[in-house]
């Protein structure tokens, strides 16, 4: 038979399988051709014999085919157990017989007992593998009085001998491959408790980071920028030194942001990770937000497209997002434009609409957060987190404006 995949095998017949396939080759008719093989050679061996048997040579070739030909069905994975266990016993009837009182045991039939014996010692059967010795051992023991059987008595020996040996060889290897099986298994259930206590462990400290670290950070950051730009008569190297401060913050946000990246990696077992938006995935926001809406939203780039620091293009992506947001909810039915302008320092976000305007105004930090929830203060967060500026209120000419302006040089960026 050929080889088969635990996955593949039928389960049924996977313990024969594993054994006694892998002892009579890998070829797709093994058991069919080793079965044929051996009753040829007994019928050739019978042929030759054929003046020396008890009995006609038509009983002694049926008994030679009878102690081979059953090796096929114990050795074929596909056979349900009771069908091999049934064709062994048949073929070590057979060889009984043909030892005794025939004299007509074969060579290859001998062959096929301890091929069989073997296979269902590798099969798990130990049992019936070594019930099938015990006939052999009565032969021996029953011709030993007497003087004319000595050939009957020497090889029903030999046989129960090697038959023995063929099952415990094969019952060892069972025991064997059961054992490295089970410690597989145990160390697999091993490794995955531990893999997911350690997923358990990194999804904590993500989350505390998140919650209390990552947060404080910000705050630090967005204040030592409020304090310089809102101190008045604050020395410059005051203001260096607040700058430094929110440059620094920036920073370990920065570097806090990617932490917490690694630890959720393999933290969100089952989760779709998707890469942080950016500014190319500004079309899909929009056409988003027109499907969403059923208005009009445009898309205005200007100025010199390139590559922006991952930081810069996520807030930007945000802040447009958390826009129109507001603009759907406070004017619903307005047209949106989004105007995006690349500059050589800065880029700048303009997010308008022509609807009645935003209920609250960000100069009033206690109203906007009491009437429009922490959209609008987000964003302002967000914008100063990168060292940028945002700016919110009505439109000329009426509606909503939402402008914010980002650096984009190196040595601004966190």
């Amino acid at each position: 038979m050929r080889r088969l995949s635990p996955a593949s095998r039928p389960r049924s017949s996977a313990l024969f399988s594993a054994g006694a396939v892998r002892a009579v080759g890998s070829g797709p008719l093994s058991p069919v051709v080793l079965s044929v093989g051996l009753a040829v050679l007994a019928s050739v061996e019978i042929l030759v014999r054929a003046a020396g048997l008890r009995g006609n040579l038509a009983l002694a070739l049926l008994l030679a085919l009878c102690t081979t030909l059953p090796v096929g069905f114990v050795l074929a994975p596909e056979r349900g157990a009771p069908i091999r266990g049934a064709a062994a016993i048949a073929l070590t009837t057979a060889c009984v017989l043909a030892l005794e009182p025939f004299r007509a045991l074969t060579l290859a039939g001998a062959a096929a007992q301890l091929v069989t014996v073997h296979a269902l010692g590798r099969a798990g059967t130990p049992l019936l593998s070594g019930v099938l010795v015990l006939p052999y051992v009565g032969l021996a023991l029953a011709a030993a009085g007497d003087p004319a059987d000595s050939t009957v008595r020497v090889v029903a020996v030999l046989v129960a001998t090697l038959a023995s040996a063929a099952a415990a060889t094969g019952i060892t290897r069972h025991v064997r491959t059961a054992a490295q099986a089970h410690s597989a298994t145990e160390r697999a259930f091993a490794d995955t408790l531990l893999e997911h206590a350690a997923r358990g462990e990194r999804a904590r400290i993500a989350r505390e980071l998140h919650d209390v670290v990552a947060h404080h950070i910000s705050m630090i950051a967005v204040q030592a920028e409020t304090a310089r730009l809102t101190t008045q008569g604050l020395p410059a190297d005051g203001a260096t030194r607040l700058l430094a401060i929110g440059d620094t913050a920036r920073a370990a946000l920065t570097e806090m942001r990617r932490l917490l990246g690694v630890l959720r990696e393999d933290a969100d077992v089952g989760v779709t990770r998707r890469p942080q938006p950016g500014l190319r995935q500004l079309m899909e926001l929009v056409d988003d937000s027109r499907d969403a809406a059923g208005t009009r939203t445009r898309l205005i780039v200007s100025g010199t497209v390139a590559p922006l620091d991952p930081g810069i293009e996520v807030t930007a992506y945000r802040i447009v997002q958390e826009a129109l947001t507001n603009a759907r909810r406070h004017a619903p039915g307005a047209a949106v434009d989004v105007e995006l302008r690349y500059g050589t320092d800065d880029l700048e976000l303009r997010v308008r609409d022509n609807g009645p305007g935003h209920p609250a105004h960000p100069t009033d930090p206690a109203a906007a957060r009491d009437r429009v929830g922490h959209g609008l203060l987000g964003m302002h967060e967000r914008a100063a987190t990168v060292g940028g500026t945002l700016r919110t209120g009505p439109a000329p000419g009426g509606g909503f404006l939402v402008e914010a302006r980002l650096p984009v040089r190196a040595e601004a960026l966190a």
